[in-house]
């Protein structure tokens, strides 16, 4: 039923039929089957024979345990006969027809055939790691899914077949997964772009995708990536994070935590800004946590990983542009376009471009609490971003009424900062205030001072209020019944002394 082309005798598995004369004398034939292996071949104790893929010296921290041993040269040669095996006798075709459970069964069954006829011996925790890994080269994303199944991983990065690095608790640290070459890296990038449609190769060399859980994924390949394919992975953990998740790691506090809330539920037309791994993401799905249920939600992203829970929400995404150059839908067209889509609140996964203009068009346009994220170091220097992106554009406006502009649509700025020992803060929450002259002038509500560090080299700080007690969109929380928490949410975070006394 599921076999290649051949007699129709009773078999119904995924085997090739023309193979099964060379199970009955598998002796008298040893140049065409692989030499007996021995589980010393599996193992990673003879340093002559094992790779050069140890780990560099990492932090003083120690780093979590790995889910991928590091495996000797024999292993990857036996895997790859094995595979290659695998592959003459199954049918494809017939295979992604099946469930991935019962395909996962039905290779798992060939495979230990192959092995057995191959008089491979092994353990039976070795068979099985074999086993995992040829299924996952088949059906998944083959030595990715040991790291994408972790949830303490915050990205995955390969540099080439033979060099995978992750991130765990912001520190990065090397791994001893490998690719069996940099084809089998280059047909795993092109699986997982083209589950959206799109392609990377020699023409088309970069490329933007998502996962299915809405991880973001960047693609180089040859000739642009010498040393091969390199792929980056940014993964979201599987349960979405909450502000009161950000107050437990300590990225904000519970005053912060608060004003964000008001922030996010009154409407307030808000940017953030950092760098990159900084959070930024991450926390503009906290605050789009506080929208109402009731209000039409258009988001436009290059590749969609926001992660809306409210009913009314549609999702737009940016196109890149075809073999012959043309039908590309940029993040700009899609900002115009919404417009026209009757939205409440208009959300930009990141500006980067012209379509700051037309965002901020909309933010002063009747689309209160319209929100987006860029890539700046200090809430100041996002507002010098903002102006340059729109100069960028081809907008000739002089910058006066560009900056009157911005001051007429950005209601508050909120930065996000990677620290040095890898944690995240939220170090700013700035109100943009008006113009003194040609200056757009601005004020602090809430930032966090820097301690000193202790002992473990983790940084050690202090979230606080500046002091003022009515920030500029009081009247618009006054108008959601939010005064009286956010007067709370000021008065309790402000701090007099540097000792932290009040």
């Amino acid at each position: 039923m599921f076999g290649k082309r051949g007699n129709s005798g009773g078999d119904t598995g995924l085997r090739e039929t023309p193979r099964q004369p060379a199970q009955p004398a598998p002796q008298p034939a040893p140049a065409q089957m692989l030499p007996p292996a021995t589980v010393s071949d599996f193992a990673p104790k003879q340093p002559a024979k094992a790779p050069s893929l140890s780990a560099p010296p990492l932090a003083p921290a120690a780093p979590p345990p790995m889910m991928s041993n590091q495996r000797s040269e024999s292993f990857y040669e036996v895997k790859g006969q094995i595979f290659g095996a695998l592959i003459e006798a199954i049918d494809l075709t017939q295979l992604a027809k099946l469930e991935p459970i019962a395909a996962r069964e039905e290779i798992r069954d060939i495979v230990i055939e192959i092995i057995t006829i191959k008089n491979v011996v092994m353990s039976i925790a070795e068979q099985e790691e074999l086993l995992d890994d040829i299924c996952n080269d088949v059906l998944g994303y083959g030595p990715l899914e040991p790291l994408l199944a972790r949830d303490d991983i915050a990205d995955i990065m390969v540099n080439g077949a033979n060099t995978v690095y992750i991130e765990v608790k912001g520190k990065i640290q090397q791994t001893g997964i490998r690719f069996r070459d940099n084809q089998q890296l280059h047909n795993i990038c092109q699986r997982i772009v083209s589950q959206i449609g799109r392609r990377v190769d020699e023409s088309s060399p970069i490329c933007d995708a998502r996962l299915p859980d809405g991880s973001r994924v960047n693609v180089i390949v040859p000739p642009l990536s010498i040393d091969g394919p390199a792929l980056t992975i940014r993964k979201f953990k599987k349960d979405k994070l909450k502000l009161s998740d950000l107050v437990k790691f300590g990225s904000v506090s519970d005053q912060g935590a608060e004003l964000l809330r008001i922030i996010g539920r009154c409407r307030v037309n808000t940017l953030i800004s950092g760098g990159t791994g900084s959070g930024k993401t991450t926390l503009l799905n906290c605050l789009t946590a506080y929208i109402d249920n009731d209000e039409r939600i258009i988001t436009c992203e290059d590749a969609a990983e926001l992660q809306l829970q409210q009913p009314h929400v549609v999702r737009l995404e940016t196109r890149p542009p075809n073999l012959e150059g043309e039908g590309q839908v940029t993040m700009r067209d899609l900002v115009r376009n919404c417009l026209r889509m009757r939205p409440e609140r208009i959300i930009v996964g990141e500006v980067r471009g012209p379509e700051a203009f037309d965002l901020l068009q909309a933010m002063n346009t009747g689309h209160d609490g319209s929100m987006g994220t860029l890539h700046a170091n200090s809430p100041r220097e996002a507002l010098s971003r903002l102006e340059s992106m729109i100069t960028m554009g081809g907008f000739s406006l002089p910058p006066r009424t560009i900056r009157e502009m911005v001051v007429s649509s950005i209601d508050v700025i909120i930065q996000a900062s990677r620290m040095r020992d890898g944690s995240r803060r939220i170090t700013h929450v700035t109100e943009v205030v008006g113009m003194e002259g040609e200056v757009v002038t601005t004020q602090d509500l809430f930032v966090f001072d820097y301690l000193g560090e202790d002992q473990n080299g983790n940084l050690l700080g202090r979230h606080r209020s500046t002091g003022i007690g009515q920030p500029r969109f009081w009247d618009r929380a006054k108008y959601y019944g939010e005064q009286t928490r956010l007067a709370a949410a000021l008065d309790g975070a402000e701090i007099d002394d540097v000792l932290g006394r009040k």
